[in-house]
């Protein structure tokens, strides 16, 4: 079994295809754009034996359903299908961009700490666990 370096749960940044590099922006009443935010999605389910992690509404595919019972329709219906694990890196809110971590023993207890730099050169620091 391989270490993960996403949790279910975790809010991710996809590095690669599609959506690479997506940014949320709101706009005022005007329609001048105000704030620009890096798009981000969550964890639904990891899979360490196959280095897999299934991301919410990232890599849709179409999935052909059959009708059960009489009565009952038959469907394409879209699901999440799982990306490989390196694709994906975990976003820190203080740097504002996908980032790598480190473990750090605080109070006794493993932490996942962010290893970015804020736009000063001093460390980052924010606590993921």
């Amino acid at each position: 079994m391989a270490r993960m370096h996403v949790k279910t749960g975790d809010i991710v940044v996809v590095r690669v295809g599609d959506y690479k590099d997506k940014w949320k922006t709101s706009e005022d009443k005007e329609g001048n754009e105000t704030k620009k935010e890096r798009k981000t999605a969550k964890v639904i389910a990891v899979s360490p034996e196959e280095g897999k992690v299934i991301v919410e509404n990232v890599n849709k595919a179409s999935k052909h359903v059959k009708a059960r019972r009489q009565g009952e329709q038959s469907a394409i219906v879209k699901v999440d299908a799982p990306v490989y694990a390196c694709k994906v890196q975990l976003y820190c809110p203080k740097c504002d961009k996908g980032v790598r971590t480190h473990i750090e023993v605080i109070d006794g207890k493993k932490v996942r700490v962010c290893s970015g730099k804020k736009a000063d050169g001093t460390p980052c620091g924010h606590q993921f666990d």
